[in-house]
């Protein structure tokens, strides 16, 4: 019985672990989930400043990725050219067989078996003067490289005014948004109110069908106001490198407006500070540097070339052998007439056996050395090192012309954005004025409808003009909000909407 108790037991107890496990899976599981879901939440309550907008954008945007490459590019080219006044060092070595009948080239003699032949060689040259033209290839390059990164730099502040432009597109529109939906709600209200006068029989069913009709239009700018709005959102996300606007929000910020137009700095002030800011600027200026170093780089095809070369060379040759066992004789050359023979004076040493020489042998015996220096001076090239100074030249006229060309832009730019800039302070004032005006008129023009002193015709049309008062109002506004940022922008100072 104690036996059949404690078989009994044993699957109870694994029951209960597998369901305590099955419950802390479970926790850990709602548990997990929950965080995803916070991280989610707060993945898509998100708000998104203009300042944030900017830096996601440079880090992200792909045109901009691929303006960093040219940046390795020029760090490639500044690399090799540095490393271009180096000594050049190279080896040559060789392995393989000769059949058939020809001159060893480390004996000097015919060879007509197979013969095993190896070179060994090494050569440097070192360029002691060739008249600046490598020293000058540096500077340049240098010069370029450096202008590249402000090339960069301007790129990255175009990314950054189309982010505000998107961005200060979607307040717009946002607000604008509201603005209809006002005018509608008004429309629908007064609609209302119409209807039960018609139906009381108090105004023509003509005054009713007059407020649809305009409800209609207006309902209709309010849907092409908030598609305009998801459009911008589009642009911005698209810019951004997101892959969908869903869950994408902006901060709303207080924007404020400049009462005094004099407030504004002259446009000439401008231009001087953004001369000495801008990177399109500076990149231009390089270049116009960039230009003479390569005018020197011309120039130094004139100049002879002086250079110090040397070489090591060595080999081996199967045809070289030495003999083994060596017999001594003295050759007999002649008979006399009585028949005696004739014997050389000269005595002469035979092998019985031959073998070829070692390897590490006649790589010792072949060694062969070199050194000297070469001088090559320039006469007659077909006029190429005149061309090249002439086309150089030109090149500097060229890139000087291109640096005057920004400059105007420049100063063009700045012009324009300033004069538009006064110019949408002064239609803010004078909207806001006209607002205030057609409000009153609006609302003088309701009450006498609402007692049929006037018909629906003359309502909507003081309706209508305060409401266009109201569009023209906030397009001012966001426009010279516009303008006084890209004034800002030249000015080196950071694009933000904060105060």
């Amino acid at each position: 019985m104690h036996i059949g108790r404690k078989n009994f037991l044993v699957p109870l107890r694994a029951l209960k672990n597998e369901i305590l496990n099955g419950i802390i899976t479970a926790t850990v599981m709602v548990f997990l989930f929950q965080m995803l879901s916070l991280e989610l939440q707060g993945q898509e309550q998100k708000v998104w400043s203009l300042e944030e907008c900017i830096l996601y954008a440079q880090d992200h945007n792909l045109d901009i990725k691929k303006q960093f490459w040219g940046i390795e590019q020029g760090e490639q080219t500044l690399l090799y050219s540095k490393l271009n006044l180096l000594p050049y060092l190279n080896g040559y070595g060789s392995h393989g067989y000769n059949w058939g009948k020809r001159i060893d080239p480390f004996t000097n003699d015919f060879a007509t078996d197979r013969v095993q032949s190896n070179n060994f060689y090494l050569s440097a040259d070192w360029t002691l003067f060739d008249g600046l033209t490598k020293m000058n290839a540096v500077k340049r390059n240098e010069i370029n490289l450096l202008a590249t990164r402000y090339d960069v730099d301007a790129f990255m502040d175009d990314i950054a005014v189309s982010v505000a432009t998107f961005y200060l597109q979607i307040l717009y529109y946002m607000e604008y948004a509201q603005t209809v939906e006002n005018q509608v709600e008004v429309s629908r209200l007064q609609l209302e109110r119409t209807k039960k006068l018609v139906e009381a029989g108090t105004l023509a069913k003509g005054d009713q069908l007059t407020l649809e009709a305009q409800l209609a239009a207006e309902e209709y700018a309010l849907v092409d106001a908030k598609n305009n709005l998801s459009l911008a959102y589009l642009d911005l996300v698209q810019l951004l490198e997101l892959e969908s606007p869903e869950g994408f929000e902006i901060e709303k910020p207080e924007l404020g407006l400049i009462e005094d137009p004099e407030s504004l700095p002259e446009a000439n002030q401008i231009f001087l500070t953004a001369l000495e800011k801008r990177p399109e600027i500076k990149s231009a200026q390089l270049r116009v540097e960039s230009s003479g170093r390569n005018l020197q780089i011309a120039k130094g095809g004139l100049y002879p070339r002086l250079s110090l070369g040397g070489s090591w060379g060595t080999g081996y040759s199967g045809a070289n052998k030495i003999g083994e066992n060596p017999v001594s004789f003295i050759p007999q050359i002649g008979v006399t007439q009585s028949g005696e023979a004739v014997y050389s004076i000269s005595e002469y040493t035979t092998y019985e056996s031959q073998k070829v020489k070692s390897f590490n042998d006649q790589l010792n015996d072949n060694l062969n050395r070199a050194v000297g220096l070469s001088l090559n001076i320039p006469i007659f090239n077909g006029w190429a090192a005149r061309n090249n100074i002439a086309v150089a030249k030109i090149a500097i006229e060229q890139s000087a012309l291109d640096l005057d060309i920004q400059k105007n832009r420049l100063r063009k730019t700045i012009q324009q954005a300033h004069n538009d800039a006064k110019a949408a302070l002064n239609q803010h004032n004078a909207a806001e004025k006209k607002v205030n005006a057609t409000r009153e008129a609006f609302r003088y023009s309701e009450q006498k409808y609402n007692v049929g002193m006037i018909n629906s015709v003359e309502y909507n049309d003081a309706k209508k003009e305060f409401n266009n008062a109201e569009s023209e109002l906030l397009q001012a506004k966001y426009d010279y909000i516009f303008r006084t940022k890209i004034l800002d922008f030249y000015m080196g100072r950071p694009l933000t909407l904060k105060r």
